[in-house]
């Protein structure tokens, strides 16, 4: 049997990082392969980490603890799972390249929760040092809230966080932890800040400045802005992202910014707008925001008004729009479709609410819109939806490129309606189709068109859910 190089299957398994049943499935077919997935699925272990798997994942780092470790948790009273496992087949820590310290904390405070607060301080330290060495390289590095644990002053740390790319803290950073963290990362480019009402830190400042090629920012909230938030601090960090204008791609924002910063933005590629706190009540500085080589807009319980206005000033540059959760009216919804097939013929991706009356609205999209290829329709109107319009017009004036559809709606479209649109789609590329929800009759009919190949593959949102399956983990790995 021909042998795949070993470069080639890398690659291939790489593809197939994001689907981690599949490469379980791999892990046991010989040594070769295992010896390349286990890299890979360890590059960010924290990512499959749920309830229920946390502690076999504990459990395999606690495994890499050396016995002279072990002996000192014991000699401090501290002996949960010392004997229970062997030395690992291969050394897991190795390969992470994300350090996601918040999730070793809530791994470590939900599951040895019996011990005081001063043992599981220790147990923190152990499994710290274990992934902070002169062996490992982080590209990632996650911080929690309140941490002060001065991880730099760890052996291997200038080696380890040398390469950060990418910086997740809150703003209230401890002071020491920042210090040191500042002699070493300066090659940050995505950075993620948790913005705090009080106790902020001031000096985090200093490490926007330092970086060199910062690309992408996420200025988070979890409150709502309220008299108390802390105002001057937000100016200035605002302001000293500015400085950063020029390198600046992404921006994701979940309150509005105190100063002008988005409009020094000049050449950012994608935004993303999620309102999940009911701050966006002043959209003027959204209304009166040009981004004319925005490629990208996500917004999420954003005002429509708003993203019209925005939609409107941009260049014609747009490729993916993707607007959800946030009602409004059929006049709004017109104005904001129209918007859309008015400026942005180079659109490839739509995720939208279409109301009833603005369905022949869609054929203006399609016709205008030659490169779409996926369209997803969030259907509000209860019961009085006319599928049968909106099939129609798919199977007419949809654009070559067009084959993905996703449904989100209250009533299943009948069947009679959704067996028109399979037979009209014949001869054109095969579909692929997601629903919120399916029923058995719903799932025939389908099979029926997919035995056609006019529909290649469907599911539905619940199907996407895989389950989360550790088991067998270090059994499964040579």
């Amino acid at each position: 049997m021909f042998k795949l190089n070993r470069d080639i299957l890398y690659l291939i398994f790489e593809e197939l990082q994001d689907d981690k049943n599949t490469l379980y499935s791999c892990l046991s077919v010989n040594k070769t392969w295992s010896e390349i997935i286990v890299p890979i699925l360890w590059k960010d272990p924290w990512k499959y980490s749920k309830w229920g798997n946390d502690k076999l994942l504990l459990n395999i780092i606690i495994s890499h603890l050396s016995d002279k470790s072990k002996n000192g948790l014991k000699d401090q009273g501290i002996d949960f799972l010392t004997n229970s496992y062997q030395k690992p087949l291969f050394n897991y820590i190795r390969f992470c390249r994300r350090l996601n310290l918040i999730a070793i904390d809530r791994i470590i405070d939900t599951i040895i929760y019996i011990y005081s607060k001063s043992k599981i301080l220790i147990i923190k330290n152990e499994i710290y040092n274990l992934f902070i060495n002169e062996n490992t390289k982080f590209t990632h590095l996650y911080m929690p809230n309140k941490f002060d644990h001065q991880i730099h002053l760890i052996s291997g740390a200038k080696h380890c966080f040398a390469d950060i790319e990418f910086f997740s803290c809150n703003t209230s950073i401890n002071d020491n932890v920042l210090t040191g963290l500042l002699e070493i990362c300066n090659s940050i480019k995505e950075l993620e800040l948790f913005i705090e009402v009080t106790d902020n830190n001031y000096e985090i400042v200093k490490l926007i400045k330092a970086q060199k090629k910062l690309s992408k920012i996420h200025f988070l909230t979890n409150y709502s802005i309220s008299p108390k938030s802390d105002e001057s601090f937000c100016i200035i960090l605002e302001n000293s992202l500015i400085k950063h204008a020029n390198t600046i791609r992404y921006f994701k924002i979940t309150k509005p910014p105190i100063t002008s910063m988005l409009s020094s933005f000049v050449n950012l590629i994608t935004l993303e707008l999620d309102d999940d706190y009911g701050n966006f009540r002043d959209i003027t500085w959204l209304e009166n925001l040009s981004l004319p080589f925005l490629q990208i807009l996500r917004a999420s319980r954003v005002q429509i008004k708003a993203l019209t206005s925005l939609i409107g000033n941009t260049n014609g540059s747009l490729i993916e729009i993707k607007i959800d959760y946030v009602s409004h009216d059929e006049i709004n919804n017109k104005k904001l479709i129209q918007v859309i097939y008015q400026n942005c013929p180079n659109l490839e991706y739509l995720k939208l609410v279409f109301r009833n009356s603005n369905i022949l609205e869609l054929e203006n999209l399609l016709i205008k819109c030659q490169h779409l290829n996926e369209l997803f329709f969030i259907i509000s109107d209860l019961l009085t939806f006319n599928w049968e319009t909106l099939f129609i017009i798919l199977t007419k004036s949809s654009p070559i490129s067009l084959f993905k559809f996703e449904f989100d709606f209250f009533e299943l479209p009948k069947l009679n309606s959704l067996k028109l649109f399979f037979d009209n789609w014949k001869g054109r590329h095969p579909m692929l189709l997601q629903f919120c929800r399916i029923n058995k009759e719903l799932s025939d009919l389908i099979e029926i068109y997919k035995s056609e190949g006019i529909v290649k593959q469907y599911n539905n949102d619940y199907s996407l859910e895989n389950c989360e399956n550790y088991d067998n983990y270090e059994e499964n790995c040579w």
